[in-house]
């Protein structure tokens, strides 16, 4: 909630100020993700994030996924309005090879000097897929590769301590970790985007891999001691600070400035859209949730499709209602998406839906691709065998030749291949594909303002047998 954004950055301003007071060579960084979806961040399309950043000071940001959340072009544009250095390493404008952002920073600190390389997770290339001049070395060969040729480079500089900060995911950090070459000086990998909380750091080829899990409800505080005759760790500590009263003291000027953030949004977004008999709930990402029912039923309802797919990580809070106001619906539907119909063949819709079943997704709830489904659809899924037992569309069993209209948000409809496995060479077979809004959000919000105390069918839509 903006409460808790208030509150959390306000105690966190306090915290790192404690210690920038208390202790010497102390260096902030940020592992990705300053974007969070709030209320405040959307109105004011990241403006008000990077002016809050502005003030917590921190000496050097790596890119995470979320900060393109505007578009490409709009984060370029932010990145005017940084008074800090932004990093990564592997992002780049196709053909000539050249980064669109520094690849490193170097902090120069009572005589050392700290080496920061950025690396970012593959997902945003998925949200720039629009941006077609625009690649990124995804691989893990190629990440390696591009850490390696920003160590070469500055190896001579006298370089006491290198640190990765990257936002691909702690599974991907142990990966990264294992393939670099110990004569490049790594020493230390702080990483995001899993949202991983380690209260010790793991340690593989020598290199500590620190995450501190997400948002402001803690900091992750690494007390290093570098030798620097050899330009290596000596010692560490490593501990995951909670953002609270009693750990943190409150920073009135920060809160004063997201304050006013949030009563201009308050006084804006105060209306009611319409009331539920109670409040629905999405627990959970990979599985079907009574807020996903309705979300997918209110675009079917209102754009008349077979089929809608709404990627469940686009609901963004665990509960609405049985009140909404924009806010609250702003808050947990806060992405502008077009919306994209083409059609599928019933081979095609049960390829992707086995995709979507598949054992890894019932395993990683935070960063599975599993979708919400609207009314008329029914799957019944034998998960011990991974085998579709039925999947029908208003009653009927689609037949492998069948052709279903279908919508999904752009990001998913740019992302298909990856995320179903249909390619989209397959899609234009089938005929075209047309965006038949501009606004997800929009279609969602015109659909509870026309609806007043809105019930779910209650209707399973998914049958899983464990």
């Amino acid at each position: 909630m903006d409460e808790k954004l208030v509150g959390g950055v306000s105690h966190l301003s306090g915290y790192i100020n404690k210690v920038r007071n208390e202790e010497k060579n102390v260096i902030y960084a940020i592992a990705g993700d300053m974007f969070r979806g709030s209320l405040i961040d959307s109105e004011f399309q990241g403006i008000s994030t990077f002016q809050i950043t502005n003030l917590l000071a921190p000496d050097v940001v790596s890119l995470g996924n979320h900060e393109v959340d505007y578009g490409l072009a709009h984060l370029l544009f932010l990145e005017k309005c940084a008074s800090f250095p932004i990093i990564c390493a592997n992002m780049y404008v196709k053909y000539i090879g050249k980064r669109l952002f520094s690849s490193h920073w170097i902090k120069e600190i009572d005589g050392m000097r700290v080496l920061f390389i950025g690396i970012l997770t593959k997902e945003v290339l998925s949200n720039t897929k629009n941006d077609g001049l625009i690649g990124m070395l995804i691989d893990l060969e190629d990440a390696v590769s591009e850490v390696g040729k920003v160590c070469d480079a500055h190896q001579n500089m006298d370089i006491d301590l290198t640190v990765l900060l990257t936002h691909v995911g702690f599974e991907e950090d142990k990966k990264l970790a294992a393939a670099l070459n110990p004569a490049w000086g790594v020493d230390i990998i702080i990483g995001g985007h899993s949202h991983t909380l380690l209260s010790e750091p793991s340690v593989v080829a020598g290199i500590p891999i620190v995450q501190a899990a997400i948002g402001t409800d803690q900091i992750g505080r690494f007390d290093i001691m570098v030798d620097t005759d050899d330009n290596c760790i000596d010692s560490y500590t490593w501990q995951c600070i909670p953002i609270t009263d009693e750990n943190c003291p409150n920073d009135p000027s920060l809160e004063k400035v997201i304050t006013e953030y949030r009563d201009l949004t308050d006084q804006k977004y105060g209306r009611v859209l319409t009331r539920f008999p109670r409040a629905y709930t999405h627990p959970k990402r990979n599985m079907e949730t009574e807020l996903g029912d309705l979300f997918a039923e209110g675009i079917r309802d209102q754009l008349g499709i077979d089929l809608v797919l709404i990627g469940s990580g686009s609901i963004r809070k665990p509960e609405l209602g049985p009140v909404v106001t924009l806010k609250d619906y702003k808050e947990i539907f806060p992405f502008i998406n077009s919306l994209h119909a083409f059609q599928l063949t019933g081979e095609q819709l049960r390829r992707g839906i086995r995709h979507m079943l598949r054992e890894e997704a019932f395993v990683d709830d935070d960063h599975c691709e599993w979708y919400q489904v609207s009314r008329g659809f029914f799957c019944e899924y034998d998960r011990p065998t991974q085998t579709i037992l039925s999947l029908k569309i208003n009653g009927k069993e689609v037949g492998e030749n069948d052709l279903i209209t279908v919508a999904m948000e752009h990001h998913h409809f740019m992302s298909i291949g990856e995320y179903l496995k249909i390619r989209p060479e397959e899609i234009k077979e089938n005929g075209r594909t047309l965006e038949i809004s501009t606004s997800v959000a929009n279609v969602l919000e015109e659909y509870f303002v026309s609806h007043d105390h809105l019930e779910i069918d209650g209707e399973p839509r998914l049958i899983i047998h464990e």
